[in-house]
C-alpha cells in the first residue's frame, strides 16, 4: 500500500482510526479466558466489529511474543484475518545492525505480510535502510513518543534542536513519503506545528489518544495536512470497553464514536 492508496482508504471511509490489537490473555472477558484459542477468537470479533469505522489495525508484537510459539501463531492468524485494503501496523519498534535489520524486515513483511512496522532509530541510517528495501511497504520511526521517558532523549537539545526534531529532518531524507512514517505522540500536540515543518507531507502514526489522554481535537487541528497525513491509534479504550459477552459490540460502539468526530475534521 503506498500513501495515495492509504489516502483514498481514509476518505472513503471518513476515518483514519488505527485500532490497536494489544491482546492481553489476562484480559479476556471471562467467558473466552479457559478456551484454548481465546485470543484469537477476541481479535476476530475485535476486528469484525470495528472494520466500518477503521482503515487500520497495529499489532504490538510483545503481546503475542510473550505467549511463546502458539502467540506467533494467534498473531500470523490475525493478520491474515485482516481484510485486503485494510492497513496492518507491526509495532514491534526493531532496529539493530544492517543484517539483521534485514532479517527483521523478511520476518515481518515477507512471512508475515504486515504493511509496515516500527523501528527504532537510535543505531543510524544503516539500520533503518533495509527496511525501506521492501516495495510497497513502511518503515515507522520512532521520533516523539507519549511516555513520560520521551524527556529523557526524544525532548533533549541537540544543537540548536532538540533530539526529535534531528530524528525527523535527518530520517526524512532517508526515504520518500511512500516509504516513511513517523510516531509522534498525541500528548504533546503542541508539537506537532513544528513537527509538521519538518516532515510536512509524511504520515504520521499517533499514539497516546484514549486511555492516555490525549486529544483528538488537537491533533488533528495541527496534524492533519493535505493528505490528512495521520493515523490516530486506540488501543485499550476499544478493545477493553467492555468485559462481558457483548465485548465487541462495545468496542464497536467506540470506534464509531472516533469515526465520527474523525468524519467532522475530514470535511
Amino acid at each position: 500500500m503506498n500513501q495515495a492508496l492509504l489516502t483514498k482508504h481514509i476518505r472513503n471511509r471518513k476515518s483514519y482510526l488505527c485500532v490497536g490489537l494489544d491482546t492481553d490473555p489476562l484480559l479476556l472477558p471471562a467467558h473466552l479466558k479457559d478456551r484454548p484459542d481465546g485470543v484469537i477468537e477476541f481479535n476476530k470479533a475485535i476486528i469484525g466489529a470495528t472494520l466500518p469505522y477503521c482503515v487500520a489495525y497495529k499489532i504490538n508484537t510483545a503481546f503475542y511474543e510473550a505467549m511463546g510459539a502458539r502467540g506467533w501463531e494467534w498473531m500470523e492468524e490475525t493478520v491474515r484475518h485482516i481484510p485486503e485494503g485494510y492497513f496492518k501496523i507491526a509495532d514491534a519498534k526493531r532496529g539493530d545492525i544492517g543484517n539483521t535489520s534485514t532479517q527483521y524486515a523478511r520476518a515481518f513483511f515477507e512471512k508475515m505480510n504486515f504493511d509496515a512496522i516500527t523501528v527504532s532509530p537510535y543505531m543510524g541510517a544503516d539500520s533503518v535502510r533495509p527496511f525501506l528495501e521492501f516495495k510497497n511497504k513502511f518503515t515507522i520511526v520512532l521520533a516523539l513518543t507519549s511516555n513520560s521517558g520521551a524527556a529523557d532523549f526524544e525532548l533533549q537539545p541537540c544543537g540548536e534542536e532538540l533530539l526529535y526534531e534531528r530524528v525527523l529532518r535527518t530520517v526524512s531524507s532517508w526515504g520518500t513519503t511512500d516509504q516513511l512514517m513517523f510516531v509522534t505522540g498525541a500528548t504533546r500536540p503542541e508539537s506537532f506545528e513544528r513537527i509538521r515543518t519538518l516532515v510536512p507531507d509524511h504520515f504520521l502514526l499517533v499514539p497516546g489518544v484514549g486511555f492516555q489522554g490525549g486529544s483528538l481535537a488537537e491533533v488533528s487541528r495541527y496534524g492533519m495536512n493535505a493528505h490528512v497525513g495521520l493515523l490516530v491509534n486506540a488501543s485499550r479504550a476499544i478493545i477493553y470497553a467492555s468485559s462481558g459477552e457483548t465485548f465487541a459490540t462495545a468496542a464497536a460502539e467506540i470506534a464509531q464514536q472516533y469515526q465520527f468526530e474523525m468524519s467532522g475534521y475530514l470535511e
